[in-house]
């Protein structure tokens, strides 16, 4: 992503501040942060950016730098993990424990909720770097800098429009829309024999081509071939309730629950 599209560490944090700094006294803050994150709460490194290719953001200490300006608790998860936290609130998935999240952008991001936990491990989970199968028809080599063709090197807005030229919301080519769907089940199959969610919510602004969910819902079960039984797919695989406001919510959720502990 060229620098031009997001600020400093500095500039940001400087009007986070000066924000809630304007507010009515704050009892604790939520934050849904892209990654890669130090999640580890026994970590000297918790809430800290460990690597990322957005220019002057690796190992920034977000958590830190806003709890000891505003004096105030700070909570932190993945923007997918409050996404999907907020949809199993106030969304899509209410009344649920076991749900994923997944948004579909320049980028693959997917957040997992497992009996009523978001997922960590030594850190986040990475999903959206999953390895699956190259299509042979495919000569597109995979966009991602680490792995070239894991989903999110395969199936994000970056590959659309490195394959084409064009920008995922002005591409109108079916056989390259019939590949996004293929690649994008493949990757909600791995999900399902992983996690056994009890729904799965697709978000993100490639999400957005017309068409595009219910052919991932109709290669899904071609896919599975069997091995799973799985009705109402229209049930299952569903658009996030909140749209955009899902990671800001999720956020907010972090906040309503750090206050009351």
């Amino acid at each position: 992503m060229d620098s031009k599209f997001y600020t400093t560490p500095a500039e940001t944090f400087k009007e986070v501040i000066l924000f809630f700094g304007g507010q009515p006294r704050t009892q604790a803050i939520g934050i849904a942060s892209f990654g890669p994150l130090d999640l580890n709460e026994q970590s000297p490194n918790y809430g800290i950016i460990t690597t990322t290719p957005k220019d002057g953001w690796a190992n920034t200490d977000i958590v830190g730098s806003i709890a000891n300006e505003l004096k105030v608790p700070v909570a932190i998860d993945t923007d997918v993990n409050c996404a999907a936290l907020a949809e199993q609130f106030y969304g899509a998935a209410k009344g649920l424990r076991n749900l994923v999240y997944m948004t579909v952008g320049t980028g693959i991001g997917i957040g997992c909720i497992i009996d009523n936990r978001t997922v960590h491990g030594t850190t986040h989970t990475e999903m959206g770097h999953m390895l699956i199968p190259h299509n042979t028809g495919d000569s597109f080599s995979g966009s991602c800098p680490f792995h070239r063709d894991c989903l999110e090197g395969l199936a994000s807005g970056t590959p659309l429009q490195q394959r084409t030229g064009i920008v995922a919301n002005e591409l109108n080519d079916d056989s390259v829309w019939n590949l996004e769907a293929h690649y994008l089940a493949m990757g909600i199959v791995n999900i399902i024999t992983f996690a056994m969610p009890e729904v799965i919510i697709i978000g993100g602004g490639v999400m957005n081509h017309p068409g595009l969910l219910e052919q991932v819902r109709q290669q899904v079960p071609e896919l599975i071939n069997g091995y799973l039984k799985i009705s109402e797919l229209k049930d299952f695989i569903v658009s996030p309730h909140l749209g955009s406001l899902s990671g800001v919510s999720g956020a907010l959720v972090l906040a309503s629950q750090l206050a009351a502990s």
